[in-house]
């Protein structure tokens, strides 16, 4: 009896004990997660950067908002797309290709869904005899099943418009808020002090705003335009984000600011050459996109590794030993950089075909990977090499998306 009473109060107990223990775990995570040997340099605590005497420190509880903020830009952007974009497409004479439909056919739909978007010669004499059509009719059912599940011209207009109205503003706000600091100047003064650095209002709302548009690019990348470096893209949003995020708590603010200021001067030149684009102005669109190139390059390629990469890398060794912050804050950056050696490749392909003169496709990620080489058959037995016309130009496929 007795071993059974205890049986029955042990039962009992052990859904009590179990949440202390869960709280115990989570508390020694979140001490380890905080730690600061970790995230600030030695003989630093994170007593030392609590608000004292009207000055004001980051904290990792000033990004909770950000979360709201891009819900907040997602709210936005669509009534950005619909009430600007959208007529703003029009007055650009933006217009959709004629595309013909597939014809209605459960066993091609069925394989379509199931089987794949592009299916294997095997597997199109296979379609041919259960559906009653030639091969090429096979071939050509899902070469305009494929168009019809492109973005709309319309669509990839709208979403160029929003980014190019943001980064162009941004790109503003940035320079407003780190040109008149004298670490812009002399990159030595980013670590002056630090991390005892306080924060200023226009330093706060830069980054949270910065940091709730990539959350919001994050959240709707699944809804856009799926594009050649859809990876590439998802890799960048993600390192971008852990890179605002750790540089605020971590107080590597001033350095942050040159960051993203850095990054945003190309965006908005990019965006608008991919609006004229879809717009059909084939010169205007070069032309931007050559300035485009320009400014990448030297600001990708020139200024962030030999000066701002310089700055996190070797300026922070002359004040106090690395440490692992040290290490990730720099590990992150360079997984920046190798994306934009990637981009700055292709962007130079492109500019090897203006210079050639070779027909121009898309070198980035324009090209959507459903369906990046195949045209679109025209009305009027004008087949898969007539080429859709807008103000009297080709429409070029000039477009390229980096973005960070």
């Amino acid at each position: 009896m007795r071993n059974s009473a205890f049986e029955e109060g042990r039962q009992k107990s052990c859904p009590s004990s179990i949440v202390p223990l869960a709280q115990e775990m989570l508390q020694t995570l979140y001490d380890y997660f905080w730690w600061e040997r970790l995230w600030l340099p030695v003989n630093l605590t994170w007593a030392d950067l609590e608000d004292r005497d009207g000055r004001v420190y980051a904290k990792a509880s000033d990004l909770y908002i950000t979360l709201p903020l891009a819900l907040l830009f997602l709210i936005v952007r669509y009534f950005f797309e619909l009430y600007v974009a959208t007529p703003l497409a029009a007055l650009l004479n933006v217009k959709e290709k004629t595309r013909l439909r597939a014809p209605p056919n459960p066993t091609l739909e069925h394989f379509y869904l199931t089987g794949g978007k592009h299916p294997k010669q095997a597997e199109v004499e296979l379609l041919s005899r259960q559906s009653g059509l030639s091969g090429r009719q096979v071939e050509r059912w899902f070469r305009r099943r494929r168009n019809q599940d492109r973005p709309s011209l319309l669509k990839k207009f709208r979403e160029a418009s929003w980014r190019f109205t943001f980064y162009l503003i941004a790109f503003i706000a940035g320079m407003a808020v780190i040109v008149d600091k004298p670490w812009f100047y002399d990159m030595k003064k980013v670590w002056e002090g630090y991390p005892i650095q306080s924060t200023i209002p226009s330093q706060y709302w830069y980054y949270m705003i910065e940091l709730s548009f990539y959350w919001s690019l994050l959240f709707s990348i699944a809804s856009d335009v799926k594009r050649k470096d859809f990876k590439e893209q998802i890799i960048h949003h993600v390192a971008t984000i852990i890179l605002i995020s750790f540089s605020w708590f971590a107080n590597y603010i001033r350095a942050g600011t040159l960051i993203m200021a850095l990054h945003d001067s190309s965006d908005y030149l990019l965006e608008s050459a991919k609006m004229f684009n879809y717009a059909g102005w084939k010169n205007t669109c070069n032309n931007i996109f050559i300035v485009f190139a320009i400014v990448f390059i030297i600001t990708r390629l020139v200024i962030l590794p030999f000066w701002i990469l310089h700055c996190t890398v070797v300026y922070p060794l002359e004040l106090y030993p690395a440490f692992f912050g040290y290490y990730f804050f720099n590990s992150m950056m360079g997984v920046l950089q190798m994306l934009h050696i990637f981009w700055a490749y292709l962007i130079l392909r492109m500019a090897h075909k203006f210079i050639t003169g070779k027909q121009v496709e898309d070198e980035r990620s324009d090209r959507e990977e459903t369906e990046s080489s195949e045209g679109e058959e025209a009305p009027g037995g004008g087949g898969a090499k007539s080429r859709a016309l807008a103000n009297g130009h080709p429409i070029l496929n000039n477009n390229h998306r980096k973005n960070d």
